[in-house]
């Protein structure tokens, strides 16, 4: 292949970046409400996700791995901001840095919504972390494609309200650590990937049905 010629994950990016050329923010309406950022860049030919394990300080979810993001704040005119505000307290994100478009939310259990935001970071030198200690213990990147492989991966059955679902754990080691990401981090990932990458999962996801994901948009 030329040299000067983009790589296949560049065109893929370039792909994703047009379906994602008018971004449809939704205010942000509901008090328990929540935005993550699931931010691509592309390294070596392959396209990586930013993740972060969550600080051992934090109250809730503490040592677990998730997308940057947060609740949203009275100040915050939509989800995008919502998102994008978050991975700058937590990382140090420049949001210039990030093309950017919103999926349909999640529910949780507790009632919570999250919405998927996803970011394109296309210039990955341009992004220096600077870590929040209050909220982040740890940065790391993993292949986004690989949320949609059996590898590394491990599932557990569980049963919400009559509704028998499969959480999916993926392990990853990378700068000689061990993360496991699982849960709805997990799900997102698995569902956004399905989208990007335009295929379904090597596996069945079969997820709970309250997080009540739809993506309809793409």
């Amino acid at each position: 292949m030329d040299s000067n010629s983009p790589s296949i994950s560049h065109k893929l990016l370039l792909d994703i970046s047009q379906r994602l050329s008018n971004p449809q923010p939704h205010k942000s309406e509901r008090p328990n409400r929540s935005a993550v950022l699931i931010c691509l860049f592309e390294e070596s030919d392959q396209i990586y996700v930013i993740l972060t394990k969550r600080s051992s300080k934090l109250s809730s979810y503490s040592g677990h791995v998730s997308l940057p993001g947060g609740r949203t704040d009275e100040g915050d005119a939509d989800d995008i901001r919502t998102a994008l505000r978050e991975a700058e307290e937590e990382i140090g994100l420049d949001p210039t840095l990030v093309d950017v478009a919103v999926f349909e939310p999640f529910g949780t259990k507790e009632n919570v919504t999250v919405v998927p935001v996803l970011g394109i970071l296309w210039n990955k030198q341009a992004f220096n972390p600077v870590l929040n200690a209050e909220e982040v213990e740890s940065i790391f990147y993993a292949p986004f494609e690989m949320f949609l492989k059996d590898e590394n991966r491990r599932e557990e059955e569980r049963e919400f309200q009559g509704d028998r679902y499969v959480l999916h754990y993926f392990d990853l080691e990378t700068d000689n650590k061990v993360y496991v990401i699982w849960a709805l981090t997990a799900g997102i990932l698995i569902s956004t990937a399905s989208l990007v990458y335009q295929r379904a999962p090597d596996f069945e996801p079969r997820m709970p049905k309250f997080w009540k994901k739809n993506y309809s948009r793409f």
